[in-house]
């Protein structure tokens, strides 16, 4: 458990986007989470390994990714998953602090979603969604990722932004809790129906 905390302090969107950026893949740390996020969310089991040759293909036409790249890649898909299966509900976007412009979180917000719709797709293009909640959120996010990168720094837009990225956050871990398949017993956790 120890070992998972000193993970998740080392991993945050501006040390991943620095790496991504130093080796000049063209690609949005936000869109690059919302795509793991959207694949897991719609059922991609965590026993299946292909998601970076995914990623490959759909973010950088296949150029193949950096060393560097892969691994940072690798350690948030580990992570991603610690997050979705706590019960303490502590999987989150990976979006800018907020420290940064609201008009640069608003636009990962954006990329963050466009990501989760893609991911969410090419893992349930074969079997569609039937749940009404499913399909809301899908259309939800739709909107929220054609949202303005015009935003006023104030009170007000900060709010809206907090409340959107929460929707965003509980709403994929709905379509986790629908769609998403749990990995096999992992190191004596039983996360599958631990009610507390």
């Amino acid at each position: 458990m120890s070992e998972d905390s000193s993970k998740k302090s080392n991993l945050d969107f501006s040390s991943i986007q620095a790496i991504i950026t130093t080796e000049n893949v063209q690609s949005h740390v936000s869109e690059v989470h919302g795509v793991l996020t959207g694949l897991i969310c719609a059922g991609y089991s965590f026993e299946e390994q292909n998601y970076i040759d995914l990623l490959n293909d759909i973010l950088i036409n296949g150029e193949g990714f950096p060393n560097t790249v892969k691994t940072a890649i690798k350690q948030m898909y580990s992570e991603l998953w610690s997050g979705i299966l706590d019960d303490a509900y502590s999987f989150q976007l990976m979006l800018p602090d907020d420290d940064d412009s609201i008009v640069e979180r608003g636009h990962a917000l954006g990329k963050w979603v466009q990501g989760f719709n893609l991911g969410f797709g090419l893992q349930q293009k074969n079997s569609p969604v039937t749940s009404s909640e499913v399909k809301e959120v899908l259309t939800d996010f739709s909107e929220i990722a054609n949202l303005s990168d015009e935003m006023e720094e104030d009170e007000d837009t900060e709010q809206a932004y907090f409340e959107i990225s929460e929707y965003v956050r509980i709403s994929a871990l709905l379509c986790f809790s629908e769609l998403g398949s749990s990995p096999a017993p992992i190191d004596n956790k039983n996360t599958d129906n631990t009610i507390h």
